[in-house]
């Protein structure tokens, strides 16, 4: 598989697929709710990166008549599904789990079996999230962590990110809730760490959701590419001026362009046609994930305001 992200997926896949076996072998020793909690965690997480292997893998089928543009939408349909699994199958099973054990409390057993695994667990999770952060910092340039996550066209880095990040902040949570039962004697405290890693997976869901229903509905190109499709345009000698220009990401890598050019008036059809591409051939350079690209000459009204 050659999209980007795909090394901390399987990377993240691996981890969690072992990490949910052993929490739920620890769970069994411990009865602690807060390790149910994470071995529905990792289990889910386990999940969510095989869907995101079947989405990158079903996005690199060749356009079809049904859909002319190509596939490359179903990267951002298979990462809206994950943050719908990760909310449905662990943020709403950990929060039922944690009030359950709130209200009726089980004294938990072999702490230091559970304690053992939770630190294993971070230790794999540090492991899986530095390998994201790797990857991502190939795509990131100099945007701050929170403007990589919102603005990202490559839905696998960010939802890796935040699992794992999400991974590690549930596992501290597990720790100390554990923790805090064992030292005070109240296994509420087991109830209030499933609790808040139930809470925890509920907020990354929604932020997840949010920006791949951005990326579903569709979004134009960042602003560096469209500057550099804006000048490509401009600088063909046979443009007079650019009216307007439209962009939106069919996929993370291909990016349609609509752009309506005003062209020398005294150009005559076969130049006008040679121009458009020049046009294509100058914006394909530059941006090279621009394609299809239609190019609308205008040539009777110049004297319209310029916009884009």
């Amino acid at each position: 598989m050659a999209t980007s992200g795909t090394r901390a997926v399987v990377t993240a896949l691996a981890a969690n697929l072992g990490l949910a076996v052993a929490k739920f072998v620890g769970f069994l020793v411990t009865r602690s709710a807060s390790m149910l909690a994470e071995s529905i965690h990792s289990a889910t997480d386990s999940a969510n990166q095989a869907l995101l292997l079947l989405g990158a893998r079903r996005a690199r089928r060749p356009a079809s008549a049904a859909h002319p543009f190509g596939y490359g939408r179903e990267r951002y349909f298979w990462s809206f599904v994950v943050a719908l699994v990760l909310f449905s199958a662990g943020a709403v099973f950990a929060v039922y789990e944690g009030i359950s054990k709130v209200r009726h409390p089980h004294e938990i057993d072999n702490v230091g079996w559970a304690i053992g695994i939770l630190l294993v667990g971070v230790l794999l999770e540090m492991w899986s999230l530095r390998t994201a952060v790797v990857e991502a910092n190939r795509y990131r340039g100099d945007s701050s962590w929170r403007r990589f996550i919102v603005d990202s066209k490559q839905p696998e880095l960010p939802v890796v990110l935040l699992e794992d990040i999400g991974a590690l902040v549930g596992l501290l949570f597990a720790l100390t809730a554990v923790g805090l039962a064992e030292t005070t004697g109240d296994p509420r405290w087991d109830g209030v760490g499933t609790l808040a890693i139930g809470l925890l997976l509920g907020v990354i869901a929604i932020v997840l959701a949010r920006e791949m229903q951005s990326l579903l509905i569709g979004e134009s190109a960042d602003d560096a590419d469209l500057e550099a499709i804006r000048m490509a345009i401009e600088s063909v000698p046979a443009v007079d001026r650019l009216i307007h220009l439209r962009t939106q990401h069919l996929g993370p890598d291909q990016i349609l362009v609509g752009a309506k050019v005003a062209f020398d008036p005294g150009l005559d059809t076969a130049g006008v046609a040679v121009a458009i591409d020049s046009v294509e051939a100058e914006v394909r350079r530059v941006v090279p994930a621009a394609r299809p690209i239609y190019v609308e000459p205008d040539l009777e009204h110049l004297e319209d305001p310029p916009s884009a």
